[in-house]
């Protein structure tokens, strides 16, 4: 204890904080307490309470970090390729390996966020603050993305942007969710494996958006 009572404060707070990720992971937010919480890290209930306010925080903080992860997987899946198609893909591909690498932050990023919305973000507390500037960042990522192909030709030139953003992250992490929860399904009764059915989804998805190509002029008879 006397070992614990050196470490920084960050260090107390990442170790209730990861404890708490494998209870809610396990169990969900709702059914796991404050005491469980302190139980699994390895603290008493008083001593969790010198790190965090309530559980709350912690949901809060752990959404922040999902929400950070999420954003530099983005980032680095447009960064590493080159034309629209191609960000647009990775962006898929990255989206996937995040649902499987981190399954409650990928719950947690795309599911609801628990910010308080009856002011202006100004008036929010500090992380609330910090997890709407990283959802803007990540919205911007995106709209970026459709902006460009909207200029290029390659997306339709009625989409709008924002609504368009939303869409495209109902779509992809619905169906991320049914390949993971209905994998059998899918192989026995569409015959198809799961990266056949996501690849095919993906095309879809980016069908919709994509630009009719032009017509060939009709000969004349």
């Amino acid at each position: 204890m006397a070992r614990r009572k050196k470490e920084p404060p960050d260090t107390h707070r990442a170790r209730i904080s990861a404890a708490a990720q494998r209870l809610f992971s396990e169990r969900g937010v709702t059914s796991v307490t404050v005491d469980d919480i302190a139980r699994e890290a390895g603290y008493s209930k008083a001593t969790l309470y010198v790190y965090f306010q309530d559980k709350e925080e912690i949901v809060r903080l752990l959404v922040l970090r999902s929400m950070e992860l999420l954003r530099d997987s983005i980032r680095q899946a447009l960064a590493g390729e080159d034309g629209v198609q191609r960000q647009y893909r990775g962006i898929c591909l990255a989206l996937e390996r995040f649902q499987e690498q981190y399954p409650y932050y990928f719950e947690s990023a795309l599911g609801r966020i628990p910010l308080d919305f009856a002011g202006a973000p100004q008036n929010m507390p500090p992380v609330e603050q910090e997890i709407f500037q990283v959802g803007e960042a990540i919205n911007r990522d995106i709209a970026g993305l459709l902006e460009e192909g909207i200029r290029t030709g390659q997306f339709r030139a009625d989409l709008q942007v924002l609504p368009t953003v939303f869409a495209f992250w109902a779509g992809l992490s619905g169906l991320i969710r049914m390949a993971s929860d209905k994998s059998e399904y899918i192989e026995l009764v569409m015959k198809r494996s799961r990266r056949e059915f996501l690849d095919y989804s993906y095309d879809l998805l980016y069908r919709s958006i994509a630009a009719e190509p032009e017509q060939e002029a009709k000969t004349d008879g």
